[in-house]
């Protein structure tokens, strides 16, 4: 035959459109997988959040400079049964304020003594006790006060800010010298998050009387939280990214397949 046999070659598809728009199905699922367990991180670490913690707007300053009046906190939910030395507290105490929540930090149980000062620091149980947590500059005995031997079952508090916190000390002449039952308590302080300023530091000053206070679990919450976020905005940008590499590669496929003849 003399007619001239013209041959062209047909560009060979790299997959369906489907999986091309939108990436392999083995990677579709692997997407909806990490926002399905996205998803489950960070509404059960707020879930958590919200079981274990209470939030609380301090009001005055007198636990200047570890929170600030005006600062928002988190208080773990504990017993007062499971207080220690040195935890910051929540409590309520109608012969302190009607109606009101008080933040101060216990210095003593029951069965200290407690009294201040021996070279300008608190002294419990003959100990003389580190606070580096006070003002700079400042001294325990801005709060001089007699000797108080703490009942069972109460507690003996101070605001950080010894000089103008209305504490334990503006009450040495009730009936019960100052202390607080420990069931008065609903909280303990964990972390101040507004301003954010993290977890609060360990009272290692009274470590020499007894065992401390574990933190609460909010760190791992905010892992949950931080990890539960990046699955889910990762999942859901593996579609998007996908099929804008898939039409790059068609694009490419069509340009490659008019220069062949």
């Amino acid at each position: 035959m003399g007619g001239e046999s013209t041959t062209r070659t047909a560009p060979h598809s790299g997959g369906t459109g489907t999986a091309q728009a939108g990436g392999s199905r083995i990677g579709q699922r692997l997407s909806g997988l990490a926002v399905a367990l996205g998803l489950v991180l960070f509404l059960g670490g707020f879930a958590w959040a919200a079981v274990i913690y209470r939030p609380y707007t301090v009001p005055t300053s007198s636990m200047t400079p570890t929170i600030d009046a005006g600062d928002r906190v988190l208080a773990q939910r504990v017993d007062g049964g499971d207080v220690r030395r040195g935890d910051v507290v929540v409590f309520e105490d109608k012969t302190w304020v009607s109606n009101a929540k008080v933040v101060k930090r216990v210095v003593a149980v029951g069965g200290d003594t407690v009294s201040c000062c021996t070279d300008g620091k608190l002294t419990v149980n003959g100990k003389q006790i580190d606070e580096p947590y006070l003002p700079k500059g400042s001294l325990a005995e801005i709060k001089n006060f007699p000797t108080v031997t703490v009942p069972e079952g109460r507690l003996f508090l101070l605001g950080d800010e010894r000089q103008g916190s209305l504490d334990s000390t503006a009450h040495l002449t009730d009936a019960a010298r100052g202390t607080v039952a420990d069931d008065a308590v609903s909280a303990r302080v964990d972390a101040v998050v507004w301003p954010w300023r993290g977890m609060l530091k360990r009272p290692t000053g009274f470590e020499s009387l007894g065992a401390l206070s574990q933190p609460g679990p909010l760190p791992t919450i905010e892992l949950l939280i931080v990890a539960g976020a990046v699955l889910v905005l990762g999942g859901g940008a593996y579609g998007p990214i996908a099929k804008r590499l898939g039409g790059s590669r068609a694009r490419a496929a069509r340009q490659e397949a008019a220069g062949v003849r």
